[in-house]
């Protein structure tokens, strides 16, 4: 079967290869052992037609690959490796047995500021991250990736998953360093089987379980580079919400009775169908998890590459992580410390352990010095590199390690850990080596320790600044940037004026609905940054009393009109595949309609979408407004 999809071409040109990989399972659909028959045909097919594809050999010089693959809301305690009794995982722990395991490895509170931190080695709070929607996701422009680092080195780069740092060039991931991007840009998605998604900025229809798709375009790129050396990031979307997950995963833990955690002694009973669902979805990750170590293994390229997991912050829920107290969006251990395995099969023993404080911010630097890539940074790292503990885990850390402090922010709240404890931003004072629970306050036992820690608290925020949603930054929506062909504007980074509504608070996967006079309107805040024609395209959904509405598009002077002609009812998607009841909104099947072209000159002003007519009592529900960049008109001769 070819997975190729029907879009453009990445900004640098690639070979798309063919794959006999399995469709992803579509949720009720396939039986559990067409699922085990179709998973064994996979690995049987990679070892057959990669028998005589071997790696480079070894008198050719060839910097080792990198694979990097990063967790949606998977906690430290959700692998077997880690102890918990409630599933298991064996191919995300073969990275621990055939590699390294980081014991002390910190992220943040949630999503997008660890994924910022991941890309640049630089905390988040030094560029201007302060939320996970609507603008304050973005990591400023100037600053420079990881991606960046590796394609300035040879490197061929792609990244396949959730991106979470920003929609509109100049945040776009083939902006940032990725020649290649299929995924979606914005924080939870609303429907995982088929769902829409973009590849480089064209907006496509994703194919079966959206893990299992993303894991096959990983494969995809590895294989049309395995000749050279390649850096590929794999950010999944799972567990994160809506917990959805195929039936053979699903059917091991939807009547599974799960041993708590000993810290979670007020887990209530309905978070139950929560944690099951997120196992389920974590076996999924170790399924996929080991179709890509396979294949590495059957190409050749196994000794050679690099791999890299680890998850973005603590659990989604209330569920076995150790003893820890916290959970996603805690500054607490729990909330912030994740696994890290690295395998490198060339320079890292088997078994290596690293009992060294390490972050986020370190594997840029890390990466650098295991793959002999320099990186001149425009901006100075708060990342150290690990790499002499990772290659000699019994070498002393440099004093620069040894004495490091590890800081984390989130929602107004500060979190410092050193070596053996944590300091909390009201004074709070923990041993974690001995009190993981951080349930015995030790500030007066330990004034020095105390005295130490937060005065290293007050000076990093002095020097990072933290940001928050409520400083209301100057931050319009891109859009018109002189190399982008295409720029999304989605719902979620709209205002509704008049009685336009959005469709649900968590705004990231969000619609505009409640369209019913001309007095409403949706506006995005936009910067365009060079001037341009472009053909505008709407996604909409509205029932056949609505067809003849005249839907208005206005920037500044210019305007375009353009008449609804076609109906489209749409359901809510995704209800059915939900394992428990979502609080996100749901998604629709949304239709793409021209409205036109309208030019647009370089400058900041409202970007105004209304109705100079509605029929039916309502216009439509609106997801996304799409803008290509038409070409140039060429000069007469």
């Amino acid at each position: 079967m070819n997975c190729k999809l029907s879009c453009d071409k990445p900004p640098v040109a690639q070979m798309r290869v063919s794959s006999s990989f399995a469709q992803p399972l579509r949720g009720k659909a396939q039986s559990s052992r067409s699922f085990l028959v179709k998973a064994c045909l996979v690995v049987a097919a990679i070892a057959f037609v990669s028998q005589d594809n071997k790696a480079v050999s070894d008198d050719v010089p060839k910097r080792p690959n990198v694979v990097v693959i990063l967790a949606d809301d998977q906690g430290w305690g959700d692998l077997s490796c880690n102890g918990n009794p409630n599933l298991s995982t064996p191919h995300i722990d073969s990275l621990a047995r055939d590699g390294a395991r980081v014991e002390h490895f910190y992220v943040c509170a949630v999503c997008s500021p660890t994924r910022a931190e991941f890309l640049t080695g630089r905390y988040h709070t030094r560029m201007g991250v302060y939320s996970t929607s609507t603008g304050g996701e973005r990591f400023d422009a100037g600053e420079q990736t990881i991606a960046e680092v590796f394609r300035q080195s040879g490197y061929a780069t792609a990244a396949y998953g959730k991106w979470h740092s920003g929609m509109q060039w100049p945040y776009h991931p083939n902006a940032r360093g990725f020649d290649d991007y299929y995924g979606f840009c914005s924080g939870h998605w609303g429907n995982y089987f088929s769902p829409m998604l973009e590849h480089n900025g064209k907006i496509v229809k994703g194919e079966g379980f959206l893990v299992d798709d993303l894991t096959n375009h990983a494969i995809e790129f590895i294989d049309a580079h395995r000749e050279e050396s390649f850096f590929v990031y794999l950010p999944l979307n799972t567990p994160h919400s809506p917990m959805q997950v195929p039936d053979p995963f699903w059917d091991k833990f939807k009547d599974k009775d799960l041993v708590p955690d000993p810290a979670k002694e007020n887990q209530k009973k309905n978070d139950v169908g929560h944690s099951r669902a997120a196992l389920a979805m974590c076996e999924n990750i170790d399924f996929n998890v080991g179709r890509l170590l396979s294949h590495l293994e059957s190409s050749g390229l196994a000794d050679d590459t690099i791999v890299v997991y680890f998850s973005d912050n603590g659990p989604n829920g209330a569920r076995f992580n150790g003893g820890m107290r916290g959970r996603k969006g805690s500054t607490h251990e729990g909330g912030l410390r994740s696994p890290l395995l690295i395998r490198y099969p060339r320079k890292i023993r088997p078994g290596t352990r690293v009992t060294q404080v390490s972050a986020a911010i370190d594997l840029l630097p890390t990466l650098s010095e295991l793959t002999g890539t320099s990186h001149d940074s425009r901006l100075p790292l708060d990342g150290q590199s690990i790499a002499s503990l990772l290659v000699n885990p019994d070498s002393v850390p440099p004093k620069p390690l040894a004495d490091r402090i590890v800081f984390s922010a989130w929602n107004g709240k500060v979190s410092a850990r050193d070596q053996r404890y944590r300091m909390q931003f009201d004074g709070g004072l923990y041993d974690i080596e001995n009190d993981p629970g951080e349930r015995m306050d030790l500030r007066e036992q330990k004034p020095e320790e105390a005295r130490r820690l937060g005065d290293a608290m007050a000076k990093w925020i002095e020097q990072t600044e933290p940001r928050k949603s409520s400083d209301a930054l100057d931050r319009p929506i891109t859009m018109g940037h002189p190399q982008a062909v295409w720029d999304q504007l989605p719902a979620r980074d709209a205002e509704p004026i008049g009685g336009m509504v959005r469709s649900n608070r968590y705004p990231n996967c969000t619609y505009m609905t409640n369209w019913t006079s001309p007095d409403d309107a949706i506006v995005w805040d936009a910067d365009v940054l060079s001037d341009g024609e472009f053909e505008v395209v709407m996604y909409y959904a509205c029932e056949p009393s609505s067809v003849g509405s005249v839907v208005r598009l206005e920037f500044g002077e210019q305007a375009i009109e353009s008449v609804i002609q076609h109906a489209n009812v749409s359901d809510l998607v995704g209800a059915a595949d939900d394992r428990v009841v979502r609080q996100e909104g749901y998604v629709k099947d949304w239709r793409p309609m021209n409205l036109g072209t309208i030019r647009l000159a370089a400058g900041r002003a409202m970007l105004k979408l209304s109705a100079s007519k509605v029929n039916g009592g309502e216009v439509a529900e609106m997801r996304l407004l799409m803008l290509k960049r038409l070409p140039s008109a060429e000069p007469s001769k």
